[in-house]
């Protein structure tokens, strides 16, 4: 069994660049439908047997029809060359409104040849896959959608992941008990497992996503497991069986995920043994973080600018540059040489931050010549919001050194 795995397409996420005049999208998204092209094509080429993409289609679950139709255009594809494609429904394809339609409900509802949408957990057997490999599926499952199917109030909230953990890991073991043991098991999911190394994309707080435990993906009856949700790609089980892979969005969706490469995985699946390849989506736009901290008011444009790389590297670059400075010093800031420096960039981004000393306010009636250096301390411990019990214990030390035993001076 060959495998392509990918997820974390995001294809409608502009927010960088302009448009293209010919096609009127934005550019940005044209960035990440050349990566999505590029596995498409993979697929087709290397007539992989199966497709897993594992969540998240767009930047919300109401994508504009444009970019609908060209993420259709493109699974239609996979379709077309009659390669079975299971596409997993992600926390971004899904409504939290319980009973309304996700954003890949069209290829459900039209019953579109070799294509199939799981909105909900799912054993899908050899038989009904037409190859010789079973499915474990543990699509995106929304916090009123749970409320709704344990028939927990919305009081027990706090529960709600732990017991949809534990509903699901009795939906995995059960769907063992009709798998045949002869054949190989893919675990599918879109969801945090606990180990994982999160990227910049994490907009929850632990506690309000549902974290799978390790003991779940690392069950040996497994022979692969293809993850989606967490933008970093890993495999949690490096040097292990079963391989358990994020392989990490399609683009950098924002400089959280500056240092990452790109990539989707091709996968030979065998009983008891599966071989991973990282494929690197290589024309991914560069993302340049660079960040200047003066220290002078001498020569300050020459040491911004090196900062920076050359303008041949710059070229069609998203860029960010975060100055810190005195803020005295905002004047000194040569902004129109930086926006010509960096006019080859696709975007660029000034972030100026101007720092202000944290200076000591005495009550009216009070100057510092009246103050004891003990007094004098207790103001500042103030002025930096120190906490109270931490501010006592730095006191009594500060006593300590300004005193001596005889608590002289």
């Amino acid at each position: 069994m060959k495998i392509l795995h990918f997820a974390d397409a995001h294809i409608d996420m502009a927010n960088y660049g302009r448009h293209d005049p010919e096609t009127g999208l934005p550019l940005r998204v044209l960035d990440f439908l050349k990566s999505l092209d590029t596995i498409v094509d993979t697929a087709i080429a290397e007539k992989v047997d199966l497709v897993i993409f594992a969540g998240d289609t767009y930047k919300d679950r109401s994508p504009a029809p444009t970019y609908q139709r060209e993420w259709e255009r493109r699974i239609l594809r996979l379709s077309q060359a009659e390669i079975p494609t299971l596409l997993l429904v992600g926390n971004h394809d899904l409504s939290p409104a319980t009973g309304r339609a996700h954003a890949l409900q069209e290829f459900k509802t039209l019953e579109v040849p070799h294509i199939r949408v799981l909105d909900k957990p799912e054993f899908i057997s050899s038989e009904e896959l037409g190859l010789p490999v079973q499915i474990i599926a543990l699509p995106w499952v929304s916090k009123s959608g749970m409320l709704a199917y344990s028939q927990m109030s919305a009081d027990d909230g706090s529960k709600v992941y732990e017991k949809l953990e534990e509903l699901l890991s009795e939906f995995v073991e059960e769907s063992f008990e009709k798998a045949d043991e002869n054949l190989p098991v893919i675990l599918t999911a879109h969801a945090s497992v606990q180990g994982a190394k999160y990227g910049a994309e994490r907009m929850v707080m632990l506690g309000n996503d549902l974290v799978l435990s390790g003991s779940l993906v690392h069950d040996k009856r497994l022979d692969y497991v293809a993850l989606g949700h967490i933008h970093k790609p890993q495999n949690l089980n490096e040097n292990a069986h079963p391989p358990i892979i994020y392989p990490g969005s399609i683009e950098r969706v924002d400089f959280g995920e500056v240092k990452d490469k790109k990539f989707f995985v091709i996968a030979d699946i065998a009983k008891g043994k599966t071989d991973v390849d990282w494929r690197e989506l290589t024309e991914i736009r560069p993302f340049i973080d660079s960040f200047a901290k003066l220290d002078s008011e001498k020569g300050i444009t020459d040491f911004i600018k090196s900062k920076l790389p050359s303008q041949e590297k710059l070229k069609d670059a998203i860029l960010r540059l975060v100055i810190e400075y005195p803020r005295e010093w905002d004047s000194l800031i040569d902004e129109p040489f930086l926006r010509k420096y960096a006019a080859e960039a696709f975007e660029f981004h000034l972030v100026k931050r101007p720092q202000s000393e944290a200076r000591i306010r005495l009550p009216a009636n009070q100057v510092i010549s009246s103050l004891s250096p003990l007094e004098l301390l207790e103001q500042y411990w103030q002025t930096l919001h120190t906490d109270n019990d931490d501010a006592e214990e730095l006191q009594k030390i500060a006593t300590t050194i300004i005193y001596n035993k005889e608590g002289e001076f």
